[in-house]
């Protein structure tokens, strides 16, 4: 199956996941969760990053990459945390990309005008 979504890979969605994620997590399902990322992602900047896409700049199209991999990746660690050297490096993980994609949600809300306009 092919990759469907917009802003990130599927290697920089498994890049953040960890060495240790599932090896049942199919591209089937990072699709599936890369479509919710995009609709959450929108929703919360209020502005469709999606279908603007296309016409943004390929040094801003970074901060959208970075805001789907983060998020699809909190929902891979914890699907199996058995690969994970402890229940608790799995958790810090989860807290760090939950963290990266607050940060990255605030940025595309305060600078919309200067990413479509980069």
């Amino acid at each position: 199956m092919a990759h469907t979504g917009i802003f990130a890979t599927s290697d920089e969605i498994l890049v953040k996941a960890g060495a240790n994620y599932s090896v049942l997590i199919t591209e089937a399902r990072i699709n599936a969760l890369c479509l919710q990322a995009e609709a959450y992602i929108n929703t919360a900047t209020r502005y469709n990053w999606s279908d603007k896409y296309a016409s943004l700049n390929a040094d801003v199209k970074g901060i959208l990459a970075d805001a789907e991999s983060n998020f699809v990746s909190k929902f891979i660690v914890p699907f199996q945390t058995s690969g994970y050297t402890s229940l608790e490096a799995a958790s810090l993980l989860i807290d760090v990309l939950w963290s990266s994609f607050d940060m990255d949600i605030a940025m595309l809300i305060k600078c919309r005008d200067y990413i479509e306009s980069a």
